[in-house]
């Protein structure tokens, strides 16, 4: 004999929440599509350096994707604005560039940053790398 719980105390389970940063509306599209379909993430979605530091305090994300070349400020700048807030300082922040990886991991790492992906980045790479920080 099988005995389910009812509905009221199943457990639920809640999709982490990534705020994606990237000023190219393509890039943050395809990025933002497979965040959700294929690794199940819910997104929130940020153009600028601005937005970015709004949409941090406001929606709280569970970890940050910050693309660095910003049209406004740079994501540099933009993640520190976020470490230095006590309401976000918390919130894990994984760079993404172009950028040559040697000359700013160090940088982005001495600011707070977790982590830093030169793109073109592998989905199973950033998929493993968001996993490491929001899944302790």
């Amino acid at each position: 004999m099988t005995v389910e719980r009812p509905d009221s105390l199943k457990l639920k389970t809640v999709a982490k929440r990534i705020l994606v940063v990237e000023d190219r509306d393509d890039s943050r599209t395809i990025l933002v599509a497979l965040l959700n379909r294929f690794c199940g993430y819910d997104t929130i979605e940020a153009a600028n350096g601005a937005e970015a530091i709004e949409k941090a305090e406001f929606e709280k994300p569970d970890l940050i994707l910050m693309d660095l070349d910003l049209p406004d400020i740079s994501g540099i700048d933009a993640a520190k604005a976020v470490k230095e807030n006590p309401n976000t300082a918390h919130i894990p922040i994984v760079a993404q560039s172009a950028w040559s990886s040697r000359q700013w991991k160090g940088k982005v790492l001495k600011i707070g940053m977790v982590d830093y992906l030169e793109k073109p980045v592998s989905m199973e790479l950033m998929k493993a790398t968001i996993e490491r920080f929001i899944f302790p």
